[in-house]
């Protein structure tokens, strides 16, 4: 089944805490009969509406098909977390790729995290940007590697980090598992509902026309592009693939480097006073397993509590108690606490956890499998397709550089392979290895 379809009824947000404290706005028509467009984009998420905004602003005429609604996928149901960097150490980056160009990608991740501060201040102000992430570790020696990354990137960038042993850190998280990590207080957290239905207006206002309940079922390559849906299709100069997890197979050389996964969210009930015995200051935390912990206060003081507990491609018919026992394996102070909300929805992972940024054809763009560090880089990657498109492809070029191969054995074995190695992580996880 599609990745559309497999866990969500078509256009119905998920019961998530976002979109219990949103005014969803009216489902904006559905694609019928011929249209032409100077840029045809696929998918009206994060990356999806910057690129339409940027392009719009730039004077192209550009048409967004989303097969549910704007912000339905991943840009409206993730932890909200606005990390720093990518989903490997700098160091390691620069001795895989080279000083020079390790150097490009983190003035690209610090600008990714600039461009959605600027953005949610001018049109999302509701959707609260704000600042400090913290990483936390459970062993002396992964203490010792972050800490060592920490003097790295004030030593090699000028960016710094607070380093965190155990007391200081436990008097920030209030779990006991973590020997320490660092803090990032240029890093942040957002309402990601709140921000990407920003974009879509200010996409809206700036002369973007976004079809719903529009699926993409066909592109037909050539000058121009033929993109075809269920009810008409679109003809455009270029396209700009930005459907992430949540894009049907119409792509292989998409399809071949990014594999959906599911996570999933629980939205405690509002702890009033308890929440300061689970953070004592308004910032997200993420940790270091491969089966990432992630959580935050919202503004109402509910535990945001995320992780991924299923690898198999549908959701499991319980996400609640799964989620619960993770939430209370780190705060057992919870215990009795109801859970208001629970949620999953479906990201892009590639092999080498790294965003897969490529031309499919000299006219079609894609980028996908942002890999859990979506909500900055996912934007910034629609900003250098956009630049890319109207040619400038300076960012583009570096972007492209990220080493990412294709799944072994392509689509049919990439599904079968992630499992058993998400459940052997999953496994070196509870085994503390």
């Amino acid at each position: 089944m599609s990745p559309l379809y497999r866990n969500d009824a078509p256009g119905e947000f998920p019961d998530s805490w976002y979109a219990a404290t949103v005014d969803l706005p009216p489902q904006r028509a559905e694609l019928r009969g011929e249209e032409r467009a100077d840029v045809a984009i696929v998918g009206a998420g994060f990356t999806g509406l910057t690129a339409a905004l940027r392009l719009a602003q730039a004077g192209r005429k550009v048409i967004v098909l989303e097969a549910h609604r704007a912000g339905f996928g991943a840009s409206g149901r993730n932890g909200g977390q606005v990390s720093s960097g990518y989903n490997w150490q700098q160091q390691d980056l620069a001795a895989k790729l080279g000083f020079d160009a390790a150097r490009l990608l983190w003035e690209a991740s610090e600008q990714a995290k600039q461009d959605l501060r600027d953005t949610v201040a001018a049109h999302a102000p509701e959707a609260r940007y704000t600042p400090g992430v913290a990483y936390g570790v459970y062993s002396d020696k992964a203490r010792d590697k972050v800490h060592a990354e920490a003097d790295y990137l004030a030593r090699t960038y000028g960016y710094e980090t607070e380093k965190l042993d155990r007391p200081a850190f436990y008097d920030i998280v209030r779990a006991k598992h973590y020997t320490g990590g660092v803090l990032d207080m240029g890093a942040g957290h957002v309402h990601p509902l709140r921000y990407v239905l920003g974009l879509a207006r200010a996409a809206e206002a700036a002369g973007v026309v976004i079809h719903e309940g529009t699926e993409v079922h066909r592109i037909t390559h050539g000058t121009p592009v033929k993109v075809q849906t269920g009810h008409g299709h679109v003809l455009a100069d270029h396209v700009i693939l930005a459907g992430n997890g949540y894009l049907p197979g119409i792509e292989p050389k998409v399809a071949a480097k990014v594999m959906p996964i599911n996570s999933f969210i629980g939205a405690t009930e509002p702890l009033g006073d308890r929440a300061d015995e689970v953070l004592r200051r308004d910032i997200a935390v993420a940790d270091e397993k491969f089966v990432v912990n992630y959580f935050r206060l919202s503004e109402d003081r509910r535990l945001l509590f995320g992780g991924r507990e299923s690898y198999s491609i549908g959701y499991p018919k319980d996400i609640e108690t799964a989620l619960k026992a993770r939430m209370l394996s780190l705060f057992p102070q919870l215990e009795g606490v109801k859970m208001d909300h629970v949620w999953g929805g479906t990201l892009g992972i590639t092999m080498s956890r790294l965003p897969a940024i490529q031309r499919v054809a000299d006219n079609v763009y894609s980028a996908a499998g942002y890999s859990g560090h979506g909500v900055a880089l996912s934007g910034f990657a629609g900003r250098v397709m956009a630049e890319a498109v109207i040619g400038q492809t300076d960012r583009f070029d570096v972007m492209e550089t990220l080493p990412v191969p294709s799944f072994p054995g392509g689509t049919a074995f990439r599904a079968p392979l992630l499992a058993l190695a998400m459940t052997w992580y999953g496994l070196r996880d509870r085994l503390g290895l």
